[in-house]
């Protein structure tokens, strides 16, 4: 089944332009048709007439109004940072037309974070009435956990981000690793045969929590992906001279680019079952 990647944002949690920051890579995206305007990081997967987000930060509303998105089927989040999780609240016109509510999954921490924010759309007691229609799904963690979503399959990849552990997303020949330092080595058996992957690269000095251009070149090489895309990308790396520099099947993603994959049965493509 074919589908598309969308990537609403490729950003950092203070996007580009960063405010109050003068640099070349910042002044530049002032201009709305820029490659290096950068904002939160999400991803939209359409197949089949659905649309499945992954995370909703605080840009959200301005990503679906400049991509028509007049529709979201679910939503998988990675983690509970404020650039992943604060723009739930913007899926509440979409919701009210799904009678059963607009299912969301995340793993108890995320959870945990999206109920504490927005405590108002999931208290029993005097509940706001225009909430969200939104009902939550607690995932687990494990590697190889499955959410089956219109036919297709969403395969938790644990990444490392800093000291925590959270979730990238295999489904079909496509993976999608924002916000990770570093891949535990039992997530490689997960990320076998891909035609796109998507990981962070921060910029081109270490950091703590992120991983930096070198290392996440290096991960590309060992999995060996056909194509892969940078993302969670900050102001040190200005779009096109950063690219001029990579390899060919290796480029930063932009606000805006799609891409097409198959989105057949993960489960045709690697078998989790093989991974101790």
């Amino acid at each position: 089944m074919n589908a598309t990647l969308t990537f609403l944002g490729s950003g950092t949690s203070m996007a580009v332009p960063t405010l109050g920051c003068p640099c070349a890579v910042c002044v530049s995206a002032y201009d709305p048709a820029s490659p290096n305007r950068r904002t939160r990081p999400s991803v939209l997967v359409a197949y089949g007439g659905h649309n499945v987000v992954i995370d909703t930060g605080q840009d959200f509303q301005m990503q679906a109004v400049r991509e028509n998105l007049s529709a979201v089927d679910a939503v998988l989040y990675t983690h509970g940072h404020a650039d992943h999780v604060l723009g739930m609240d913007d899926l509440r016109p979409l919701s009210f037309a799904l009678p059963e509510g607009l299912p969301l999954y995340a793993d108890d921490a995320t959870a945990d974070v999206i109920e504490r924010i927005f405590e108002y759309t999931f208290t029993k007691v005097d509940r706001y009435p225009a909430s969200a229609r939104v009902v939550l799904h607690r995932t687990a963690t494990a590697a190889g956990t499955e959410i089956p979503l219109f036919g297709a399959t969403f395969v938790r990849v644990p990444v490392m981000h800093g000291p925590s552990t959270i979730a990238g997303y295999r489904f079909g020949s496509a993976a999608y690793l924002t916000d990770m330092s570093d891949i535990p080595e039992e997530s490689f058996a997960l990320l076998e045969n891909l035609d796109i992957l998507v990981l962070d690269a921060l910029r081109r000095e270490p950091h703590p929590s992120h991983s930096h251009l070198a290392k996440s070149i290096e991960l590309v090489e060992r999995i060996g992906p056909k194509r892969a895309f940078f993302t969670h990308i900050s102001h040190g790396l200005e779009h096109a001279s950063t690219n001029a520099s990579l390899p060919e099947h290796i480029r930063l993603a932009h606000d805006g680019l799609r891409l097409t994959f198959n989105i057949s049965d993960s489960k045709d493509i690697v078998d989790s079952t093989d991974i101790a």
